[in-house]
């Protein structure tokens, strides 16, 4: 029975949704998990330094083909432990410029995955929440500055976009559970009209606290993934992250069928959602323009 390795930096309790996709994809390519294919787990628990040995783990487990999920931290492990066993990854940013792959188009390595362009929709982001909020002028944003290629292309994206809306932005740090308490504290000394998060794997593992906050200190926020407002934020805007997992599995199912990454083009997310959760904005005293309600993919109640 062949073996997939799925190295995530984050906890399985935190990806059920994601997961479930990720094994739709193998079975989309006749791959079920348990007669046919096995999966081999390697979770980081949120400690990035982890990434590495779990990485060489897989390897000298001698699976057939590694996802690497959860942002650019478990890609660039698997690609440092091994030249020649597969890896299909999901990154947010462009991979040719991120060094992962030689083209879109022809990969031309033991690489290839999903661009699901996270960091592209940063201005959109800043427009719905604008919309949302009309009288927005200054905006908190929120970044991981462990995450160091995503932060910068993040914080590239927001200041244009910012330059270009005529917004005023305040960047704030956190890595650590604590230190998103600590940027929250600002926020309540600062008062900015709204927060903008950037898009990263810590941010969607503390979603619940993020949500908590933001409606404790009663601040707008908009993320990329829609279990945010699942779990209390009031709206996210990205790409449909379960079909991006399952694309992810449809890939492995494709290599451990003998096709070679170097010849699977990278695919580029074309399902993006806005899911806006109406029970929040009415606690945040917001209310959800007809257009923007007509436009969301869902509305929680």
């Amino acid at each position: 029975m062949p073996v997939v390795g799925l190295l995530d930096q984050r906890s399985p309790d935190e990806l059920a949704d994601r997961l479930r996709g990720f094994r739709q994809g193998l079975k989309d390519s006749d791959f079920v998990e348990g007669q046919n294919v096995a999966i081999d787990y390697r979770w980081a628990q949120n400690k990035e330094d982890r990434l590495p040995e779990l990485a060489a783990d897989l390897v000298r487990r001698r699976v057939a083909v590694i996802a690497a999920t959860g942002g650019i931290g478990p890609t660039l492990a698997a690609k440092a432990a091994t030249t020649t066993i597969p890896v299909v990854f999901i990154v947010s940013d462009d991979p040719v410029r991120l060094g992962l792959v030689a083209s879109l188009a022809r990969p031309g390595g033991n690489l290839t995955g999903i661009n699901f362009f996270n960091v592209e929709l940063t201005a959109k982001r800043l427009e719905l929440l604008r919309e949302l909020v009309p009288a927005t002028t200054r905006v908190a944003v929120l970044i991981n500055p462990a995450n160091t290629e995503n932060t910068e292309s993040t914080l590239r994206e927001v200041e244009a976009a910012a330059r270009a809306m005529g917004l005023q932005i305040q960047v704030l740090n956190a890595s650590t559970s604590r230190e998103i308490d600590a940027a929250f504290a600002t926020i309540v000394r600062e008062r900015p009209d709204a927060l903008f998060v950037g898009n990263d794997a810590f941010f969607n593992a503390r979603r619940v606290q993020l949500a908590l906050l933001a409606g404790r200190h009663g601040v707008p926020a908009i993320l990329s993934d829609r279990e945010y407002a699942e779990a209390g934020g009031l709206m996210t805007y990205g790409s449909n992250i379960v079909d991006v997992y399952r694309q992810v599995g449809v890939y492995a199912g494709r290599i451990l069928k003998g096709a070679k990454p170097a010849d699977l083009p990278v695919v580029q997310s074309t399902k993006f959602e806005l899911v806006i959760n109406a029970q929040t904005a009415r606690m945040l005293g917001l209310t959800v323009p007809p257009t923007l309600l007509a436009t969301a993919d869902e509305v929680i109640e």
